[in-house]
């Protein structure tokens, strides 16, 4: 996966005192593949990482942006430790973090606008209806053979389960359900929890199950019900066995729910929200480069008194959680979905309205701790690289001395990256984004394209001369001299990602 990150703000590629910045745009070097302050990497450099990686890291042009991204981050924090830039500065911190705190502040919004959703508690005419489709069971589940791995039963064997179930069917009452869940259930959980489901949305089970014990009346057992797992025998629990206590918290956090979702419905079609037909068009872009597109102010939405951009939109993503890779999913996903998706950020847009309108803000002691992390960040950063500011005193006097330094440290640890020996050093996205705003850096698409041809030739050249030092096989080929006429070689054995052999 390219490193690349939604919290990395694009620094302006600008013209760094007229002459010299007019000088490099207009010769556009094919023979640089990215700039970093005062420090260059060339085709060639990066070519050789790459041709000649010793970890099996295919030559692509992604690849070669991931190398460049790396290189940059870690050109950047060198130049900036070198410095004595503790890039601590509130102001840069803030801008660097916008998509973080502006989620903090919507979640702590939201969370005082849940507070004032009266939500009811559940009442027994409520769990009699199926109110929010709430439901409660406990079931005796007859196993087919190969439900455990998905396999189909045959003709004879789901006759034989069904014949069974019916059997047992006609021997369950209330009184005696716990005892031939233990005598006949097949579902793994019966040991623990009596076969009881306890209480649970609709839409949670197989839609067998789960209409079967709509349909039932409350304290009522079902006849046989057929799923992919075998057959059901199913009661529905009555409200006084039904877990009152969690049955009233479920019941009053759906109620909440739906209230919640009301009032962003409203908001939504009072503002008229309008996604634009080219909106999944330019969300896959962004998430695709979003440095590049940092500051495009394209409309992916609009809505009465405003509109979401490009740029807007990438600093909303800012705020989501890494793990759930949302750059991934929007590429990944139809063009209904990301319109969907776009049309929540624009609800969002218009929900941090209200926070702003509320005068929401970060608590001080939270901002304050925010900022010990952030300083706690680049510490632990420039450590792990061996380019923290001590680290760099110690070895030189003047400023230009500990950036030399500093580069050729980077391109050490480089080095040992490619070649296996250490792990990348994630540059964390509210560190990358302050580095790529603050100091100049640029990334040439030309020097891309030569850097990841001649590297594609160099990896060939290396896979031939690797090819011809193996030595030869000493197991004779069918028909060569030496084989067995009827000789046959066995088969290489699949494995599981284990390691073990399949049977």
């Amino acid at each position: 996966m390219r490193h690349r990150s939604l919290l990395a703000f694009v620094a302006s590629v600008s013209l760094l005192g007229a002459c010299q910045g007019l000088k490099e745009a207009l010769t556009a070097h094919v023979d640089v593949v990215a700039r970093a302050e005062s420090q260059e990497l060339s085709v060639t450099r990066v070519a050789d990482l790459l041709g000649k990686a010793k970890l099996p890291v295919p030559v692509s042009r992604d690849n070669v942006g991931i190398v460049s991204d790396l290189w940059v981050n870690y050109q950047l924090l060198g130049y900036a430790s070198a410095h004595g830039d503790s890039l601590t500065d509130k102001k840069s911190v803030n801008q660097a973090l916008a998509g973080i705190t502006q989620s903090m502040r919507l979640n702590q919004f939201m969370n005082g606008l849940v507070d004032t959703f009266k939500g009811d508690s559940g009442t027994e005419a409520a769990y009699t209806s199926g109110k929010f489709d709430l439901l409660a069971a406990r079931h005796i589940l007859l196993s087919f053979p190969g439900a455990a791995s998905n396999t189909p039963p045959t003709p004879a064997q789901r006759d034989s389960v069904m014949k069974k179930a019916q059997s047992v069917r006609a021997q369950v009452t209330n009184e005696n359900f716990e005892a031939m869940v233990a005598k006949y259930s097949g579902d793994p959980s019966a040991k623990t929890n009596k076969g009881n489901m306890g209480v649970f949305p609709k839409q949670m089970m197989v839609s067998e199950f789960s209409n079967a014990t709509a349909a039932l009346k409350p304290g009522e057992i079902s006849q046989p019900v057929e799923s992919k797992f075998g057959f059901h025998i199913i009661q529905r629990l009555p409200y006084a066995e039904a877990m009152k206590q969690q049955y009233g918290a479920q019941y009053k956090q759906r109620a909440v729910g739906v209230a919640e979702s009301t009032y962003v419905a409203k908001l939504d079609s009072s503002a008229k929200v309008e996604v634009k037909p080219n909106a999944p068009t330019l969300a896959k872009e962004a998430v695709r480069d979003p440095q590049k597109h940092r500051k495009d102010n394209a409309a992916l939405a609009t809505y009465k008194g405003g509109e979401l951009t490009v740029a807007e939109f990438l600093t909303w993503l800012e705020g989501f959680n890494p793990q759930q890779r949302i750059g991934q999913q929007i590429q990944q996903a139809p063009d209904s979905a990301v319109k969907g998706f776009v049309n929540n950020i624009v609800e969002r847009e218009l929900l941090m309205a209200k926070a702003d309108s509320a005068k929401v803000a970060i608590p001080d002691s939270v901002q304050t701790q925010m900022y010990a992390q952030f300083a706690q960040l680049v510490t632990n950063t420039e450590q792990a690289l061996g380019i923290d500011a001590k680290s760099l005193a110690d070895s030189g006097k003047s400023a230009g001395e500990r950036e030399r330094i500093a580069a050729n440290r980077v391109e050490s640890y480089i080095d040992k990256i490619m070649g296996g020996a250490v792990q990348p050093v994630t540059v964390p996205p509210p560190l990358e984004a302050l580095l790529r705003e603050k100091y100049q850096w640029s990334v040439n698409p030309s020097g891309l394209d030569r850097a990841t041809e001649t590297a594609t030739k160099l990896r060939a050249s290396q896979d031939s001369a690797r090819a011809q030092s193996q030595p030869k096989s000493e197991v004779p080929l069918p028909g060569a001299p030496g084989a067995q006429p009827n000789a046959q070689q066995p088969a290489p054995q699949p494995t599981t990602p284990g390691g073990t052999k399949k049977p």
